[in-house]
């Protein structure tokens, strides 16, 4: 009787769960459509210059037909994400591998420490036009400014992160013998894994825009490229659609860092701490059978 009553609770708290998900997504989905309209009819009767907001019609047909008829964006998509991800890479390697080493080691923490203020305080997109001279015009000077605009996040979480650790845990592994290898990989990281992957999230968008910057100042592929010559033509609604395609292409990026998170950071989140306890624990299990 209680196993049916809990079920019939988890059923219905289930129901109510779902409910809510699509009130919310019903509100969200009637704001957007209201805004479109609004803004639809504005261009359409010119209340707004259609160079300023062209009509959200008129950049759903380019939309459209920029990713199913002409092509060619997909190429210069490929470049573009390409561009970022590397940039991501490289500058989040960097910056952790550097805060790593300035976390364990005072002295070498010291002696960065300006080196790092000054470059965080210098407008990184300013050194973009040294770098395209350094590295010349194909990809590695995007890659490189995307590498530099997103490496100070990473540092500095993973940093904070490594430095925040509490005393009381950290003398209690001392107490019982643990070695500098020990303390690091099972105390200070995990601690500092959730200011690592904050760090990590917005240095993605972050490279996105290292590598949109570089495309701008000189590129020929890109979609950066892209957006520059439908604006110089005046294509606002082509212009605005390869905005649209930018956009998501950062929000499946910051996406898959979410997931990273939930996956690495697993102890943060319930669901995903309990289907791991049950995973050792069936592990165990089978383990003392065997036994």
């Amino acid at each position: 009787m209680s196993l049916a009553t809990d079920g019939n609770l988890s059923m219905t708290d289930v129901a109510q769960e779902r409910g809510t998900l699509a009130g919310r997504v019903a509100r969200h989905l009637a704001l957007f459509l209201g805004v479109m309209l609004v803004w639809e009819l504005a261009s359409t009767y010119e209340f707004v210059d259609p160079l300023i907001l062209p009509r959200p019609s008129a950049i759903a047909v380019s939309l459209v037909n920029m990713l199913l008829y002409q092509g060619t964006v997909w190429f210069h998509l490929g470049i573009t994400l390409w561009e970022a991800v590397a940039g991501f890479v490289i500058g989040s390697v960097i910056g952790i591998g550097l805060a790593v080493a300035a976390g364990l080691n005072d002295s070498f923490r010291r002696y960065i420490s300006p080196y790092i203020i000054a470059l965080q305080v210098t407008p990184r997109i300013a050194l973009a036009p040294i770098v395209i001279a350094w590295l010349g015009f194909g990809m590695m000077p995007k890659i490189a400014i995307g590498a530099l605009i997103c490496f100070f996040p990473p540092f500095i979480n993973t940093l904070t992160g490594l430095l925040n650790v509490d005393e009381d845990a950290s003398e209690m592994f001392r107490s019982l013998g643990a070695k500098k290898r020990q303390i690091f990989f099972s105390l200070m990281l995990p601690n500092a894994m959730p200011i690592i992957m904050a760090g990590l999230k917005t240095a993605i968008s972050l490279a996105l825009i290292g590598a949109i910057v570089g495309e701008f100042i000189s590129a020929s592929e890109g979609m950066g490229v892209l957006m520059q010559r439908y604006t110089f033509a005046l294509n606002m609604a082509s212009s605005f659609a390869v905005l649209v395609i930018l956009t998501a292409m950062g929000y499946v990026l910051f996406v898959l860092m979410e997931w990273a998170d939930n996956w690495l950071v697993y102890w943060r989140h319930d669901a995903r701490m309990t289907a791991i306890s049950r995973k050792k624990a069936k592990a165990w299990a089978a383990l003392r059978r065997q036994a």
